[in-house]
């Protein structure tokens, strides 16, 4: 009989296309998953309203499941609460340093939506001594910045509350 927590370790297989170190559980994308009228309900949130990577990750989620021998699962999608990046866990934040991607940066009253962008540390080197270069990254969610002492570019995943 399939439990809930085989269904989890399941999704931990599951990677985001965009950025493919992380995976589904990793990214806070999976809200909640329980079993009605015999079939499994994955509860999956977009990272934003239009990503078009969720279509994916949701054809991706069933095909592992499928593989796994689970054919009874649907994945539906839950725009409320909304996602935020206070959702990534730990080691996602890791995952994505390690990728050459700055995790988000919660600092009060910045935004990289505005004008006042927040200071970020460059996943190379480290150094705080960095500078946003455009809004828009290699995909929306994100924002590309350069390191002004390693002069390296990178991206940044832009905080969402």
């Amino acid at each position: 009989m399939v439990r809930e927590v085989d269904i989890l370790k399941i999704l931990n297989e599951v990677n985001d296309p965009e950025i493919p170190v992380l995976t589904v559980l990793d990214l806070g994308v999976i809200q909640q998953i329980y079993l009605q009228e015999q079939y499994w309900i994955i509860e999956l949130t977009p990272t934003y309203s239009g990503c078009p990577a969720m279509q994916q990750i949701e054809v991706d989620i069933l095909a592992k499941l499928t593989e796994k021998g689970i054919t009874n699962a649907k994945v539906k999608h839950v725009l409320s609460p909304a996602w935020t990046t206070d959702w990534i866990s730990v080691e996602g934040r890791q995952k994505l340093r390690l990728y050459g991607i700055a995790p988000p940066v919660n600092e009060p009253n910045k935004s990289v939506l505005f004008s006042d962008p927040p200071k970020v540390a460059c996943p190379k080197c480290n150094s705080h001594d960095t500078k946003m270069v455009s809004l828009f990254g290699s995909t929306a969610c994100k924002a590309h910045y350069q390191c002004n002492t390693c002069k390296e570019p990178f991206d940044y995943f832009k905080c969402l509350k």
